[in-house]
Parts: C-alpha cells; structure tokens; sequence
C-alpha cells in the first residue's frame, strides 16, 4: 500500500506543477508558493474529513457528504471541533473542495478559491500562524491565483487547480508513517531545494546526516523532552529527531531568518503530526535575535539539532553581537570579517557556542561543521573545543566522506555534545564510507543502510575498530591539542614479514639499484638546466 500511496501522491504534485507550468508558472519564483499551499489544503481538507468519520460516522453515510455539512444547526457544528483531533484544522461547510469543486464555474471563482484559503488560514490563526520575532504572525495561506498577471486567466487557473484535487484523498493515507511523508516532502520540495532564501537558509539536510545524528542522541526511549534547532531550514534534522523520540513525547522549538524555509517547516509539522508545536516556529535572527524564553532569560532545550551555514557575511550584526549580553552565550569569541571577502566570516562558529550555551544541564546537541574545525591549532575554533572538553560536554565527532552534500565540496563532520557525559569519547573517521554517485552535475557519496548503523552502533555502543574508531579520555584529548579528529588517535602499526636471508639480500640490490638510476637521472638533469641556463640570453624586443 505504500508503494502505491507513494506514487499517487507524487502523481498530484507533478500534477500540480504541470497546471503552474501550462500557466508560464514553470520554475517561477512563486510557484513553490503555490504548490505548497495547494497541496497542504488538500490535506487538511482531507485531514477534516478523515477525523470527522470517526466522531460522526453517520454523516457519512449520504453521497456527497461533505455538501451536507450545510444542512446542520450552526451552533452544532461548531461543537463539531471539540469532538476532532486538536491537530486537525477547523473547516466550515463553504471551505470543503466539493463545495467547491460545485462552484467551479460561477464567475470570479478565482477570487473565491482565494477568499477560501484567506478564510480557513484566519479561522485557524491560533492552530497554524507561523510567529516573527517581532511578534507579527504569518498565516498558513496567501492569494494564489493573483501569482497570474493576467487577470483573465486566474479564473482558468483555479479550476485547473482544484481539479487535480478531486480524484485523489489523503484518508488512507492519515495513518502512513515518518518514512512515508519525510519522502514525500523530500519530493515536494526538491526543486526548491537551495539556499537562495536568504541567511543560513538551508532546506535539506542529507537523509543519512539526519539519520545518524538522531539516531546517536536519542539512543534510548526518552518522554516530555523540547527539541530545537537554531538554524531550521524546512526541518529535516527536527523531524528526524522527533520521530526517534516520538512526536507525542516532545515539543519541537525552531527558528530561522528565511521566510521561505519557516513555510516549508510549517508544512513539515503539519505532514508529521507535530501540529501543536507551530506556534514555535520563529522567524527571525537567531544570532542577533534569539526569541525563545524562559524566566527572562534564554531558554534551554533536551536536544538540539542543526546543520548551520559556515561561512556567510554578517558583518552588519557584528556590533551587536559584540554587545555585554551576548557575552556569556558567545563565550569563545566573535569571528573575524575577512577584509577581502566579507562572505567568508566563519558563521558556524556562533551557532556552536549558542547551542552549547542552550542546553539543559542534561541537554544533548549534534551540529554538522567543516570538517577543519576539528583540528583547527588557533582562533575561535580551537577554543570551542577546549570549552567542550574542559566542561567535560563532549560525547564524540564523525568525520563524514567528502561530498556527502552535493551542493557543497566541503568536508563536513557531526560534533556530539553531551553535558551529562563525564566519561568516554568516541571519534569515528567515516571518511573512506559511501559510493559516489552522480546528482545533477554534481558528485555526491551516498551511504548504504549498513553503513550508516556502522556508524551509529560504533558510536552508542562505544566500540574500538583498527583505523575506523576510537575511545578516549578527557585528558588523553587534552594532551593531543584537543584535536577532535579520529585519525590522529590511530596507532602506527608496523607490518614485518618473515622472509630468508637471500630475499632480504635480493630487496636491498633491487633497493640499491633503483637508487643509483635514480642518482643518474638525477645527475644529468642537473647538467641540462645548468647548460640551459648559461645558453640564456637577455633579448629587450
């Protein structure tokens, strides 16, 4: 059924691409908009009627159902959404797509598709209204139709819309899993998959990036945890991680300054039942803004997640990141603003400090970096990870195989924090891992199902395998410059081979041999360039 739910559901979205491009929509700016928003009326108006044959099983049992909604009291049916999941969008007989779908050739019925979404996003404000950190919301759908220029032709466009709604539905779908929605979102957001939204906006993270790091920092069954990440994008580290932790059993906080990438998480935790923590979805500056409170101070989080920009211009912010409160939060320092190239300021190092500034006394964090980082003998960088390890809040680094983000030629690794580990620490040197496969024009290494556990059952389990893995103490890290890096904990092993007299005898004139060609060539190349140079001569044409 999967198989089958997938593909259908892929079906739709390309479906709904083709109306945009018929529409000069085609790889527009604002298509993603539409798409999005299109697709995620669908589901809760599916979503609606699935949760209300469950309370009200008799409504269903007329044709065209949904059209008779109208015909009940309106004082009952607004009693109809205490009875509902309270994930579960609040619709109004008008808003239901057969409703409609039966209207479809009024005129103006762009307008009235619009005024629909505009009407279903006011009556939900509370449930599903991203916040700014300024305190202004931003409502779950926008005008669709006025993305055409042509006003005569959005009338056109919403039919096409709405008729690719009306032979597919999301309820046999309501009970498919993480695996099922993380792929179709992957999908739905692919070709809008960039970092053209503006700071530290980043929209997808790798799934095998994703996977490791939940599945290392939530290696027993944890309950009534907060989960965040400072730096989103559409959330693909959060989902990850509140699907091993379970989504009834923590509350995901976020924040990120692109509008595009707060959208996009929004429909993530609409698609995985993590309705009830939109309300913490924040957009805006996590370094110079940071939103999330407790008791007047910063909030601090169970687990933290993120796959932050490395390198980006914040030259502008730097005066206020420099300010007296920031001080405790950025402890090791703000990064220097290259003279030459004010893009390259090394960004991920405030991200790295707020997160190890934003746990709980027993929080736990992985945090994707360059992989130079874990080596780095000066600056800011090295003096994170002597904090990291002074504090004894280090649980471990993986270094990841080179192009494991096809975007991007940097080595990246995960660094783990643990603030309750006061024992061992595992470094994983993954680097030689993967098949390299082609995306686009882009090379990009790909890690099987059998590696990926490798690597997570090498980390939880604390395991020591020759040139793969190590485990050290706090003090043996200190001794070798607080170097993160697994490789430099390896042991020189020295390979001998019995052989007899004669083969040794043998090895050192073959030895000597090579050698002495060696000299010769050597010898006579030195003759040439000193003949050369002295046939040299100064010609001033």
């Amino acid at each position: 059924m999967t198989v089958e739910n997938t593909t259908q559901t892929k079906k739709l979205i390309d479906n709904l691409k083709a109306v945009c491009a018929s529409y000069g929509l085609g790889n527009d700016g604002n298509e993603f908009k539409i798409i999005t928003q299109v697709f995620l009326y669908k589901y809760l108006n599916d979503k609606f009627s699935y949760e209300l044959k469950k309370v009200r099983p008799s409504l269903t049992k007329r044709e065209k159902w949904q059209l008779a909604l109208s015909e009940i009291d309106e004082g009952e049916y607004k009693l109809l959404q205490f009875d509902l999941e309270s994930n579960t969008a609040f619709l109004y007989p008008h808003h239901v797509i057969e409703y409609l779908f039966d209207r479809q050739n009024e005129p103006e019925f762009g307008k009235l598709l619009d005024d629909t979404l505009l009407d279903i996003a006011a009556k939900n404000n509370d449930l599903f209204a991203v916040n700014t950190d300024g305190g202004a919301k931003i409502r779950l759908f926008d005008r669709v139709t006025e993305f055409i220029s042509d006003p005569t032709k959005r009338d056109a466009f919403a039919k096409a819309l709405l008729n690719k709604l009306v032979d597919f539905s999301f309820e046999n779908i309501m009970t498919e899993g993480f695996d099922f929605f993380s792929t179709i979102f992957e999908y739905l957001v692919k070709d809008y998959n960039n970092d053209a939204g503006g700071k530290y906006a980043e929209y997808y993270t790798p799934h095998a990036v994703a996977k490791i790091m939940a599945a290392i920092l939530v290696s027993e069954p944890v309950k009534n945890v907060t989960v965040y990440d400072p730096s989103a994008g559409s959330g693909t580290l959060l989902m990850n991680l509140a699907h091993a932790i379970g989504p009834d059993k923590c509350t995901v906080y976020s924040q990120d300054i692109s509008q595009k990438s707060s959208t996009l998480l929004r429909l993530n935790l609409v698609l995985n039942n993590l309705v009830h923590s939109i309300e913490n979805v924040i957009q805006g500056n996590t370094m110079t803004t940071p939103y999330h409170k407790e008791h007047g101070s910063l909030r601090k989080f169970d687990y933290i997640v993120s796959n932050p920009p490395f390198k980006l211009d914040f030259s502008d912010d730097v005066e206020e990141l420099q300010k007296k409160i920031n001080k405790d939060r950025f402890f090791a320092g703000i990064p220097n603003i290259p003279k030459k190239a004010k893009d390259k300021m090394a960004i991920y190092s405030l991200f790295l400090q707020h997160i190890a500034y934003s746990l709980t006394e027993k929080g736990k964090a992985a945090v994707v970096v360059p992989t130079g980082f874990l080596t780095a003998q000066s600056g800011i960088d090295k003096k994170i990870r002597e904090y990291l390890v002074d504090h004894k809040m280090l649980a471990g680094a993986v270094s990841m195989p080179s192009n494991i983000f096809a975007t991007t030629g940097t080595n990246v690794s995960i660094v783990f924090m643990d603030k309750n580990n006061d024992g061992k620490v595992v470094f994983i040197d993954a680097s030689n891992l993967g098949t390299t496969v082609k995306e686009g024009k882009n090379q990009k290494t790909v890690l099987n199902t059998e590696e990926e556990d490798r690597i997570i059952n090498t980390f939880i389990n604390k395991t020591e395998v020759d040139d793969f893995s190590v485990v050290v103490e706090y003090d043996e890290i200190t001794t070798k410059n607080y170097s993160f890096s697994a490789s430099q904990y390896f042991e020189i092993r020295i390979k001998y081979i019995d052989i007899t007299p004669g083969e040794f005898e043998e090895k050192v004139r073959t030895s000597s041999k090579q050698l002495a060609n060696l000299f010769s060539e050597s010898e006579l190349l030195e003759m040439q360039i000193q003949h050369n140079l002295k046939n040299l001569k100064y010609d001033n044409e």
